[in-house]
């Protein structure tokens, strides 16, 4: 029974995966399985090595979320010398993790899932991608192109490169910005505000007219996971963690980053390299949470920012005080961008933001740091035991797209259900359920830690178990 199709090109999803679909014997969807097959391993060959170096080494974790590895290992770093950076520094980080924000949402956004949403579901894979956006609508490939683009400078600008920047470290950072570098970026922030607006624009105008998405790709109760600061304003960098459930009650709050064992579990499970945390206070799978953009606007009680607050308010007008979709995670990226952007410019309006004082000098003072940070896929926790020479002797990373697993898996499940009929299978439904995975932007060399190529693959299995169809997209 057993047939292989070949589907060209490259699925957009940064990873190895598969899916596996299971039947029954009418050929309806019983149940779906997300997996990971890449290989977990950088948590143990950073075992030796100067905690000092950290923030460089993990920050070669991936090529997509190297900011988010930097800064996150560099908070880590700080607990580890028990110090307290410079403002200055701190607000210089905030602003590289903005513009690490706006360059990931805008891959994500304009790269990855406008494809789908623009040509169509089953249109043409080969032109299914950024090429066929450019020729669809030119201005609008053009402007999702610079405002990925104005992201990456602003992290070229504070840290020298646009990819695994050397530069924040345990204490602060290592260069101050320049007036000149200053308004430079304050200068081209307009443009990109408005590059935001017609991406929410032209997503608001899809979902008129496109409101099955949002009920079968991944539409569920769940918990939502991340940082918040004082009062509940949206964070990305600090704060606290809260946790709300579906009906907006908050189950979870002012709860220390650092003490994250204390409610976050880790379960495995063996058709998969994927850790699967969850909620302990829960159990598993009950404790299923989601984290990443939809998370952080659903457990906010403010952005603080105008147009980004202006914008929130209307998307709990629309879907309601907590927002259970997962297609709406594209929503709440766009939101995102706005308050980044907006965010930004008020840091970088802040008469200290050029000050040379950047950096805290300590020696090793506590023999295990715990860094929490907002990485644009999710909530980001680096751990680390050093000796007291400060040599690594145990690292512990829990990765935003592992703490979405169990989500991923239930709305690849909730997409097949939806579409797969008798055991029929198209090109357009295996679109469909990749879509669902990239609906979390999910990173998988991150989360597994391992360098591998990108096929995702989808197994159709009969109740007895054989092999009905497999689909292939070739890394």
């Amino acid at each position: 029974m057993g047939q292989e199709i070949i589907i060209d090109p490259v699925t957009r999803i940064e990873g190895h995966a598969k899916i596996t679909v299971h039947l029954d014997d009418d050929g309806l969807v019983r149940d779906a399985e997300f997996h990971v097959t890449e290989f977990r391993g950088f948590e143990k060959f950073c075992e030796g090595r100067s905690f000092a170096e950290m923030p460089a080494l993990t920050a070669r974790i991936c090529g997509i979320c190297p900011v988010s590895h930097l800064l996150a290992s560099a908070k880590t770093g700080d607990a580890i010398l028990a110090t307290r950076i410079p403002p200055t520094a701190e607000k210089l980080r905030r602003i590289m993790n903005l513009g690490q924000i706006v360059q990931s949402h805008a891959l994500s956004f304009f790269y990855l899932s406008a494809p789908d949403m623009l040509l169509g579901w089953d249109s043409d894979p080969a032109m299914r991608n950024v090429v066929g956006i450019i020729k669809a609508d030119e201005n609008l490939a053009r402007r999702g192109i610079r405002l990925r683009q104005f992201g990456q400078e602003v992290i070229e600008i504070l840290g020298a490169r646009r990819i695994h920047p050397a530069w924040a470290v345990p204490g602060g950072v290592r260069t101050p910005l320049s007036v000149e570098d200053r308004d430079a970026i304050l200068r081209r922030i307009p443009e990109q505000l408005d590059t935001v607006k017609v991406a929410l624009d032209t997503f608001k105008a899809y979902l008129d007219t496109h409101e099955d998405e949002i009920h079968n790709f991944g539409e569920f109760p769940s918990l939502y996971f991340g940082l918040v600061g004082p009062g509940g304003k949206w964070e990305h960098h600090d704060g606290m963690i809260r946790v709300v459930d579906s009906e907006a009650k908050i189950v979870g709050d002012n709860l220390d980053p650092a003490k994250y064992r204390d409610y976050i579990g880790e379960a495995v499970e063996p058709n998969s390299y994927l850790k699967f945390p969850y909620f302990r206070e829960y159990g598993y799978p009950q404790g299923i949470y989601r984290v990443g953009p939809l998370a952080r606007i659903n457990i906010c009680s403010y952005i603080g920012t105008p147009k980004a607050d202006a914008q929130l308010a209307e998307f709990r007008k629309r879907f309601g005080r907590i927002a259970n979709s997962s297609f709406l995670y594209h929503y709440a990226r766009i939101i995102e961008m706005t308050a980044a952007l907006e965010a930004m410019e008020q840091h970088l309006n802040d008469p200290e933001i050029n000050s040379n004082h950047i950096r805290a000098n300590a020696g090793v003072n506590q023999l295990e740091g715990v860094g929490v940070s907002e990485a644009p896929r999710g909530t980001l926790i680096h751990n680390y035991v050093v000796d007291e020479n400060g040599a690594i002797k145990k690292v512990n990373l829990i990765i935003a797209t592992g703490q979405n697993n169990l989500a991923m898996n239930r709305t690849v499940g909730q997409i097949a259900k939806a579409y797969i009929k008798g055991g029929v299978v198209t090109e357009g439904i295996l679109n469909r359920i990749e879509a669902g995975i990239r609906a979390f932007d999910p990173c998988l060399s991150c989360s597994t830690h391992a360098v591998g190529s990108m096929p995702m693959s989808v197994r159709i299995l009969a109740s007895d178990g054989s092999l009905v169809k497999e689909l292939k997209r070739l890394g």
